[in-house]
């Protein structure tokens, strides 16, 4: 499962448990970390030479329905995942990022809130980190960064 953090869970209670108001962001920008997140302390985000948060607006041609990667209808599985329906593009690294070990989610391109975090994994499901080197194209493929919220 995703990691959620405290910003978040906090946020999530209070408005299904508590009927408090929440406004749920329109995009979200995903970083990449080189140290290992939780719920309170985010992890060393990757600076560089061309690196930027990729933003994907919420939405449902954005992220997939739980029913199946590229679904772009409102959530009807059971599995309890979705994932990006378009690649996550960084471009080509124009310098060393370093070992990316950990995605991040925020409401912000450049500072906001931190929403959730998860391991870079490969088609398996196994966390794997990488090494990006100066001249490495960077990018999540179509379907390839899963959230699973189950």
């Amino acid at each position: 499962m995703a990691g959620l953090t405290n910003y978040l869970r906090n946020n999530l209670i209070d408005w299904f448990h508590r009927a408090q108001s929440f406004t749920p962001p329109s995009s979200v920008w995903i970083a990449l970390v080189t140290t290992t997140p939780n719920a309170a302390t985010a992890g060393t985000e990757v600076s560089g030479t061309g690196y930027a948060r990729i933003e994907v607006p919420a939405s449902l041609t954005d992220w997939c329905g739980t029913q199946g990667a590229g679904s772009t209808s409102a959530s009807s599985g059971t599995g309890g995942t979705t994932s990006n329906n378009a690649d996550i593009d960084y471009g080509t690294a124009g310098s060393s990022w370093g070992t990316v070990t950990y995605w991040e989610a925020y409401d912000d391109e450049t500072a906001g809130n931190r929403l959730m975090w998860g391991a870079i994994v490969d088609s398996g499901g196994t966390p794997t980190p990488r090494s990006i080197s100066n001249g490495d194209p960077v990018k999540f493929p179509t379907s390839s960064l899963q959230i699973p919220w189950a």
